[in-house]
């Protein structure tokens, strides 16, 4: 089993390093079939979110295939390795499956328990599938990551009051202002996260909601929906002026908001001061802004403090949620190794139908003068037979076992069935021998 987690997250890496690594949407199909280029990677999917920049991934060869990986990483972002290889983690096998269920779980997140990372994930998936960089195991793998994730939700209270990135922002504005009854707040970026902060920022009553976006129409879509106000982006600077708080959310991979444009801002609101939620990765807003005076900008990592409160409060659904995992982790294993038997089985149920074919043929044709509805009949107890004899052994090859056992058996049926018919004999000699038997076979030609 050769699975690969590459990756960097909130835990490892801050806003400043994982900005680098972003992958924006625009360029993530371009990103994939690059790194499928490489000779060692056999399957390959991207995530990356606000939170985490993560390749999964099929090899031909570990070592050299995080070899790869670590060089696609460095090539793309055009980053030295040493300058980010103490970020990493990498995990394999069992571990990277079990980190998989767990960041699909939204175990591994920020905010424990928050929805929208099972949503990234599956859009990660979907590119991956359009853009033909996922097969079998890595297909499998995040079909079973989703359903993993969907029963730790219905089997466990991990979701409920789960909050978001875009709530613990609404809480560090309350935490600021305390009411925000008399606050008028901007929203930069009408996207997912933009919207559940106009939904958190509605219900706790703030006075105005300014939405601005590149397409003003889905401003306007984004403002209706919660009796707000749509800005054309050209506004963006003159609208700020009459702002207390912006939570800035966009997908641009710059800077939009830069301290010449600030001083002008400032200038303007007679030097009042103004808050600045940037959760945007890549930051959006120039963290020398934070310099100006009156001008207070926190970025994403600074929610952490408002989400570590939200944990605490749930930590008995999260220990039951990693049950789950453990337990979805052992049956993926399971699948993993019965991959094993299936060169085999194919052999072996070629080769049997073959000879019930030959045979069949030979009887039919002693058998002038029977009607169609006989020969189906025969055939059909021929595929019967076959069925019922095979039953047993198929089972028994696929069912989970010691790899170690599941060898063992291996090589006992591709012997009886003389499934190696094209090596050698010599060759099943060699596969079969246990050391004892070899060394038996010595002393005896002495």
């Amino acid at each position: 089993m050769n699975i690969l987690v590459i990756g960097l997250n909130h835990k490892t890496a801050d806003v400043e390093i994982r900005e680098k690594f972003s992958f924006p949407e625009a360029s993530l199909t371009e990103a994939l079939l690059s790194l499928r280029n490489f000779s060692q990677i056999d399957e390959c999917i991207i995530l990356s979110t606000c939170n985490r920049v993560e390749i999964y991934a099929w090899v031909k060869d570990k070592d050299a295939g995080i070899e790869e990986i670590k060089s696609f990483l460095s090539g793309y972002h055009d980053i030295r390795r040493e300058d980010f290889e103490d970020a990493l983690y990498i995990y394999n096998d069992a571990t990277a499956v079990r980190h998989i269920f767990r960041v699909a779980s939204s175990l591994d997140s920020m905010v424990v328990g928050e929805p929208q990372i099972l949503g990234q994930m599956k859009d990660a998936f979907e590119r991956a599938l359009e853009a033909k960089t996922s097969g079998v195991i890595l297909n499998r793998l995040m079909k079973k990551a989703i359903s993993v994730a969907k029963r730790v939700r219905t089997d466990t209270k991990i979701a409920e009051n789960a909050v978001s990135i875009s709530f613990a922002a609404v809480e560090l504005a309350k935490g600021i202002f305390e009411d925000l009854s008399s606050k008028v707040v901007m929203l930069m970026g009408a996207g997912d996260m933009a919207e559940l902060a106009a939904r958190h920022l509605v219900k706790n009553g703030v006075k105005a909601v300014l939405v601005v976006n590149r397409t003003y129409e889905r401003a306007v879509e984004l403002a209706d929906a919660f009796k707000g106000k749509a800005v054309a982006f050209d506004n963006l600077f003159s609208e700020m002026v009459d702002s207390d708080i912006i939570i800035c959310s966009t997908g641009a991979s710059h800077y939009i908001v830069n301290p010449d444009d600030m001083r002008v801002v400032m200038k303007t609101r007679r030097n009042k001061p103004i808050f600045i939620i940037d959760i945007s990765v890549p930051r959006n807003v120039n963290p020398a802004v934070n310099e100006m005076d009156n001008v207070y900008l926190y970025n994403i990592d600074d929610l952490q403090g408002v989400v570590d409160l939200n944990l605490k409060g749930r930590q008995k659904e999260a220990d039951a949620a990693e049950q789950i995992v453990v337990e979805e982790v052992e049956t993926f294993l399971a699948w993993m190794n019965s991959l094993d038997a299936i060169p085999t089985i194919v052999e072996l149920k070629d080769k049997i139908e073959s000879i019930r074919k030959a045979e069949l043929g030979k009887t039919l044709s002693k058998l002038n003068g029977i009607g169609e509805k006989e020969t189906k009949a025969i055939e059909e107890l021929s595929n019967s037979i076959v069925k019922k004899i095979l039953h047993t052994p198929l089972i028994a090859l696929k069912v989970d076992i010691e790899p170690e056992e599941k060898t063992f058996y291996l090589d006992i049926v591709r012997r009886l069935f003389n499934l190696d018919r094209t090596l050698p004999h010599r060759y099943h000699r060699e596969k079969l021998q246990s050391p004892t038997d070899e060394t038996k076979d010595k002393e005896s030609e002495k």
